[in-house]
């Protein structure tokens, strides 16, 4: 059966996203358990977005050394223990190491090479067919994961979400073998540790510092720990990570000329439909994971809706973006992947303009569920077409490599819309 291994890896994908879903309409919760405040249960979640932006390269560089289905397993198995600590921690730093760590550092090994494993196992129709369901087990795992995060927290515990993570994550593990090993490239490559602590340090530094701007604001604050030439610290920490970013940029060329092996071959962003597909991916991020973390907010803080309720007023989104995941892979046929994105960039304006109007004090659920609705029927269109167009621009050496990319951008835009 052709299709067994992507039932395998779509699982893998559901699993991925399930719990940031979980997380977001439990802030309230959380808060409460832990007995800290919004702002922390904030940085819980950016963090584990972080961890993932900056340790996806090097993942992908790890499943090209190790194969990308072992490293697909290992990956399952830290994903597993994370997602066991989670479910019993017991103070903020139980929860940090948990969840933001150790779920971060399997993700970062698992999702590189399970987009590696879909184009090594698919080819052509098959292969855009494969992708689209990818996207819609991602907007499944969006749709299910603030009903199911809901109803658990409201009934019993949140903790118990993670325990059941922990029984997927092995049974997954345990059916790996039902997919092909793709294709390692020829030279297997050494892993430039240098280089990755540099990328790690400097996206982190960048992202930190957009996350401590709401406390420290932009330019001045008194809440700043410190004030440089009577500014806010934010700007000094973002040009840090930008100023890590160039030296990681010069080191990697450094090393190129020395014919040694980079992290990140930075030819690889010359190549259009790649780099097209990585901005696309940032900002489908940025703008999914900011609204999913705002509005659930609004839904508990302002309205007083509990975890259930929040699901039931996110699931517009949800189940738009999982059925357009599918259509958009079925659009592909007769339509280009730039036309196609294009379309769900317009719908998404439409439905942000429509969203800005219904947040008022008093909820308007007709004009609000709308634009939930048009915000899914975007957001599936380019989840239909991205995964396909970064695989495809690249050949099979670099796949590992454009996945690392792909779901850096994609955790970089998670943790900076967040």
């Amino acid at each position: 059966m052709k299709w067994r291994a992507l039932i395998v890896l779509s699982a893998a994908q559901f699993l991925m996203v399930l719990d940031q879903a979980v997380m977001n309409v439990s802030i309230s919760q959380l808060v409460e358990d832990f007995e800290t405040t919004v702002t922390v249960i904030q940085g819980v979640i950016t963090f584990y977005a972080l961890t993932m932006a900056a340790l996806m390269i090097t993942g992908g560089k790890l499943g090209d050394r190790w194969g990308r289905r072992r490293a697909f397993s290992i990956g399952l198995l830290i994903y597993a223990a994370g997602s066991a600590l989670t479910a019993a921690s017991w103070n903020i730093p139980s929860l940090l190491v948990g969840w933001s760590i150790f779920e971060g550092i399997g993700a970062a090994l698992v999702l590189p090479a399970l987009v590696a494993l879909i184009a090594g196992s698919y080819t052509g129709t098959d292969r855009a067919i494969a992708y689209g369901v990818i996207g819609g087990v991602a907007g499944a795992g969006i749709a299910v994961g603030p009903i199911l995060g809901g109803w658990v927290t409201t009934n019993f515990t949140w903790r118990y979400v993670f325990v059941g993570e922990v029984i997927l994550a092995v049974l997954i593990v345990v059916a790996v073998g039902w997919i092909a090993e793709s294709a390692r490239p020829k030279h297997v490559p050494k892993i430039d540790w240098v280089g990755s602590g540099l990328s790690a340090l400097g996206l982190s530094l960048f992202v930190y510092g957009i996350l401590q701007a709401s406390e420290w604001g932009w330019i001045a604050n008194a809440n700043s720990p410190i004030t440089p030439l009577g500014l806010s610290l934010t700007p000094f920490v973002v040009a840090a990570g930008l100023l890590v970013l160039v030296s990681f940029t010069r080191w990697t060329e450094r090393r190129v000329r020395l014919g040694l092996d980079p992290l990140i071959h930075m030819k690889l962003f010359e190549i259009r439909p790649l780099k097209s597909g990585l901005e696309m991916f940032l900002a489908q991020n940025l703008i999914l994971m900011g609204v999913f973390f705002s509005i659930p907010l609004y839904l508990q803080v302002v309205q007083g809706l509990d975890a259930l309720d929040t699901g039931l007023r996110m699931l517009p989104i949800s189940v738009t973006m999982f059925i357009m995941s599918f259509v958009g892979a079925r659009m592909s046929q007769s339509s280009t992947p730039r036309r196609i994105v294009r379309m769900g960039l317009w719908i998404l304006l439409i439905s942000i303009v429509i969203l800005t109007g219904t947040i008022e004090p008093e909820l308007e659920g007709g004009a609000f569920t709308l634009a939930m609705a048009l915000l899914g029927v975007g957001m599936g269109l380019l989840a239909s077409q991205l995964g396909n167009v970064i695989q495809s621009a690249v050949g099979p050496t670099d796949r590992s490599e454009a996945g690392g990319l792909q779901y850096t951008s994609q955790q970089l835009g998670s943790a900076m819309g967040t």
